[in-house]
């Protein structure tokens, strides 16, 4: 078996990858006649002669391997017919933006697997990036607050050589008694968690953080039914709200009127009620300064997600009473972060971090028959058909 690691062609430019060459080196050592080849890139986090170092053969073309590795769509005239991938196609919820995307890999007779389709039998992700955008959004938030006050100056992620960097910046502020909440407990609130503690930043029961005044820094992380109720009162569990999300409204309104700085993490379905909204923007008692949507999601749960933004322009102003953007020092501007490929900022780490995720969950299932049925679940498209589990997409492949 061959396995290409394919050059990132997509633009803005992604200088992430999912194996480091330590762990295609490793790839090579534990699984008998694999072999490796890396298609020769001038923007990956990872050099040429850093592949070549372990014993990995890059090269300009690497036509005749046999699955394909790469991050981001791939663009439709680089996709080698007849073959396996694996890389984000951003088409599982319908995008329209990739239909055609999906329509060539049926139609090159590819065999495709989505890194977000990568899911256990409990239909739990596997690999991800997420860890990594709650990272990098964590430390975003907190230069916004300082850009907007004016109170410290911090350099932008992208230009510090990891995550050690970021938090080393970090720690030499000293911040006011400000209130961070968090929405989600996944990968990408641990991100967000992990900042917080190494820079010493107090986590707080949700009773003690809604009602107690501090004079230090201090967090709480909220889960789904600590920021959503149901309309009819009755006190339920997570499933429930999972099942039923129609029944359940905010319960956000509690927060904003004793929070600085909101960072999302949660997972968002269509169904689900909308987390914060303008009304509770406008409100007088609403005390947020810095709203860090991590999770994006445009037109979604969060009314001040206007627009995502870029890792250039990190950052822009929401005018509550009106429902527009403003620039970021008006006066009665919330800032807001809402860069959708925040991973991107810290390219090393979440590379290496992804692998060693791939080497664990993914890598085996090529070599044990797929005994877990994590490739089974995960392949979209098989002989120019969607697989059973993903005839969902079909009216989508068609255009209607």
């Amino acid at each position: 078996m061959k396995f290409g690691i394919i050059k990132e062609r997509k633009n803005p430019p992604d200088r992430r990858v999912v194996f480091s060459p330590d762990e295609l080196a490793r790839i090579q050592q534990l699984y008998q006649g694999v072999t490796v080849q890396v298609e020769s890139s001038d923007i990956r986090i990872f050099t040429d002669d850093q592949y070549s170092n372990m014993g990995i053969v890059v090269t300009n073309d690497i036509s005749d391997c046999d699955v394909f590795f790469g991050v981001k769509e791939i663009p439709i005239e680089n996709l080698i017919p007849n073959k396996s991938y694996l890389f984000f196609s951003h088409t599982i919820k319908k995008q329209p933006y990739n239909r055609k995307l999906l329509q060539a890999l049926l139609e090159k007779n590819i065999d495709f697997y989505d890194h977000e389709t990568l899911v256990d039998s409990h239909n739990f992700r596997l690999i991800g990036f997420g860890k990594y955008a709650g990272i990098v959004g964590a430390y975003n938030s907190i230069r916004a607050f300082g850009i907007k006050f004016g109170l410290f100056k911090l350099p932008k992620a992208e230009t510090l050589s990891g995550k050690e960097a970021l938090i080393a910046h970090l720690k030499r502020l000293v911040l006011p008694p400000l209130k961070f909440v968090i929405t989600g407990t996944g990968k990408v609130g641990s991100g967000v968690k992990e900042v917080l503690d190494a820079i010493k930043i107090t986590e707080v029961s949700i009773e003690n953080y809604l009602t107690k005044n501090y004079t230090q820094p201090v967090y709480t992380q909220i889960d789904v039914l600590d920021y959503n109720k149901r309309k009819d009162g009755k006190i339920v569990d997570c499933n429930d709200f999972f099942q039923n999300p129609k029944e359940y409204v905010s319960d956000f309104e509690r927060f904003t009127k004793v929070s600085d700085i909101y960072l999302t993490g949660h997972f968002h379905a269509n169904e689900a009620p909308k987390i914060l909204t303008c009304e509770m923007l406008q409100a007088k008692d609403c005390k947020i300064k810095v709203v860090a949507d991590i999770s994006c999601d445009v037109n979604g749960p969060i009314a001040c997600t206007l627009r995502s933004s870029t890792i250039a322009e990190p950052i822009y102003g929401y005018l509550p009473s009106e429902n527009k953007e403003v620039d970021i020092f008006h006066p009665a501007a919330i800032v807001v972060m809402a860069v959708d490929n925040l991973p991107c900022e810290l390219p090393k780490d979440a590379s290496e971090g992804f692998g060693e995720m791939f080497m664990e969950h993914v890598i085996p299932a090529f070599f044990n028959g797929d005994k877990d049925g994590i490739l089974q679940r995960a392949k979209i498209t098989e002989k120019e058909q969607l697989t059973p589990r993903f005839r969902y997409l079909q009216d989508y492949v068609d255009g209607k």
